[in-house]
Formats: C-alpha cells, structure tokens, sequence
C-alpha cells in the first residue's frame, strides 16, 4: 500500500475521534495536553498555528493512495529552525487492520522525508512508552536509535509508566537513504 501525507483538517477531526477509544489510548497517542474524550474543540486548538510556513508543527493525515481514505495520523511538532530539530508524535495507524504491515515505517519514512530533505532539519526526536515494543520495532526500522530511559514519567490511574527518547540524526537518515 503507497501512502501520502496531507495536512490534517476538520474533516478529519471525527475519524480521529473515533479511533481514540480509551483514556490509555489517548495518553499514548497524544500525552498530557488531550484529555479523554477526545472533542472536536482539543483537536481545533491542537491545529491552531499549524501547518503554515514559519509553524512550529506540521499536523498530517495519512492518506491510503489507492482508496483515498484516511488511515492514520502523524505530527512533526517543536520544530526548531535555529537549531534545525523537531519531534515526531501523534503517530497513528487508525485501522487495527492494517496494523503489522509495515504502514507506520512507511509513515514514518515519510515524515522523515519532511524533515530532513523539505526543512533541512538535524535532528528529529521521539518519545515512546517502553510496553509499546511494536511501535518502538517500528521506529528502530525506520532509523531511530534509544538515547535513554526516562524512568516512571507518567502516571496513569495507579501505574507509571516509563519512556524511551528516540532520534535520528541527519547524517544516519542519508545514509539509510541512498540510492
């Protein structure tokens, strides 16, 4: 399946909604500035100065080329033109079915893509919850290396749970991108 991605936009908001189905879920996906249920008004100021050419984050959609559906959702935030880094979250493969095969490196491929060859960035960065070993499999595929541990960072219910700070650098995406 090719994907693409496009600018996340208010048509969209309902889809998303739909695929966050729990407070864990949500915390995962989009951490401490959503709160459960996700509305249509926490995805209007999520969106707010996005997606214009001096923004600090690009907010996507993934869209399935083939059927033009929209079967994911991928962010590039804390975009930081003088120190030429930026963070990938809110990453998303919507469809449980289309889980396992391979549609998040691609969209991580991609947003990869933006940062390094379209806004010339360094550095790209990620956070991800250490029970998550697909997603961490996911990232490591597509080129992202562990830096450290961030012990009991977040608490859910009576649990903590710990995450993982991932990067890349730009020097290590061309490399896995030559040819």
């Amino acid at each position: 399946m090719e994907i693409k991605l496009r600018y996340f936009k208010r048509s969209d908001f309902q889809q998303l909604i739909n695929w966050v189905e729990n407070p864990q879920f949500l915390l995962q996906w989009g951490g401490p500035n959503f709160n459960f249920p996700l509305t249509e008004q926490q995805l209007e100021n999520y969106l707010k100065d996005a997606n214009k050419e001096s923004s600090h984050a690009l907010i996507c959609s993934v869209i399935n080329t083939e059927t033009g559906s929209v079967i994911g959702h991928i962010s590039l935030g804390n975009i930081d033109r003088n120190n030429k880094s930026a963070r990938v979250g809110k990453v998303l493969v919507g469809d449980k079915n289309g889980r396992g095969r391979g549609i998040g490196v691609r969209m991580m491929k991609e947003i990869l893509r933006v940062a390094f060859d379209e806004l010339h960035l360094h550095r790209v960065s990620l956070g991800v919850f250490d029970f998550n070993t697909s997603a961490i499999a996911c990232y490591e595929k597509a080129g992202f290396k562990k830096e450290g541990l961030l012990r009991e960072i977040r608490k859910i219910g009576d649990e903590y749970w710990s995450l993982w700070e991932m990067s890349i650098l730009e020097d290590e995406w061309q490399v896995m991108n030559k040819g």
